[in-house]
């Protein structure tokens, strides 16, 4: 399946009998479906199967839906204009202009009078009504349809930047593991470096207490379950990413669980090498959480 930003926009158009359809549809990140609609007046009475095709086709995200209807060709209105009423007065503008030196009547000011100029309002029957949301809702849907594959062409390059993200949280995890600090013989001689300065500084401590206190230390701060942990993760999210559909909210969960680890392996951390690792892990996990945030 495919992957699905959750931003994207998309235009339709249609025509039915002279009335001109466009929808505008575009979304952006949110938590869960969101609709907001903008309907000319008159057609709000589709609202309820618009907001109910718009969250069929999402999971997630906030979108917004322009509705525009325009009267094009034969079908527009006609004014209406009343030209035995307009011609008295304009004759009664003229004589007052001869009589009383008044200003000249413009064309404008006498389409202006009540009862000159009329634009009577359309009386659509149940029929052209029905035709006319029959082709709105199609309409809707091509548009919707648009929307979707502008979200799975962003979702698509998404794919591509988490996937690099996991491999190179895997290749940093990797480094962790083989770092030559976690070697036996490394940590026996950093053990026993301890030990000596110790026994050095106060030469009454019991060494043999001493080397027990500092394998237990040692012990606690293996990273070898962060390791694992980590390894199972970069496997699941390349078992999500390859999956697909509506990952987003399992993305997320799982971008939680690798900052926990790196946080861990950081504060286990006891050689600078493996520290660096654990800081450079946090950055990558920080830019796929975000990248994340992006997904459907």
């Amino acid at each position: 399946m495919n992957l699905q930003s959750m931003t994207g926009f998309a235009r339709a158009t249609a025509e039915c009998d002279g009335t001109a359809v466009a929808w505008e549809v575009k979304s952006v990140n949110g938590k869960s479906v969101e609709v907001r609609l903008r309907l000319p007046q008159g057609f709000e009475r589709l609202e309820p199967a618009v907001r109910q095709t718009i969250q069929k086709c999402f999971s997630r995200g906030n979108v917004q839906a322009t509705l525009t209807v325009s009267r094009t060709g034969t079908s527009m209105v006609q004014p209406v204009i009343n030209e035995v009423f307009l011609r008295d007065v304009a004759e009664l503008a003229n004589r007052l202009v001869a009589q009383y030196g008044a200003t000249p009547a413009s064309a404008d000011g006498l389409l202006s009078l009540r009862g000159v100029f009329d634009m009577p309002e359309v009386v659509e029957t149940e029929e052209q009504r029905a035709a006319i949301d029959a082709v709105i809702m199609k309409c809707l849907e091509a548009g919707l349809a648009g929307l979707v594959e502008a979200r799975q062409a962003e979702g698509d390059a998404l794919r591509a930047l988490l996937s690099g993200h996991i491999a190179t949280i895997e290749t940093l995890t990797l480094r962790a593991e083989a770092d030559p600090s976690r070697e036996p013989g490394a940590i026996r001689q950093r053990l026993a470096d301890q030990v000596r300065l110790l026994l050095e500084a106060s030469p009454a401590l019991d060494e043999a207490r001493l080397n027990m206190e500092a394998a237990f230390l040692a012990t606690k701060a293996d990273i070898r379950e962060e390791i694992d942990r980590l390894k199972t993760h970069v496997a699941a999210g390349r078992a999500l990413i390859a999956g697909g559909g509506a990952i987003g909210r399992k993305l997320d969960f799982l971008a939680q669980e690798f900052n926990r680890e790196s946080n861990t392996l950081c504060s286990k951390s006891n050689a600078a090498t493996v520290t660096a690792i654990g800081l450079e892990l946090k950055a990558v996990v920080d830019q796929f959480r975000e990248q994340v945030q992006n997904l459907e």
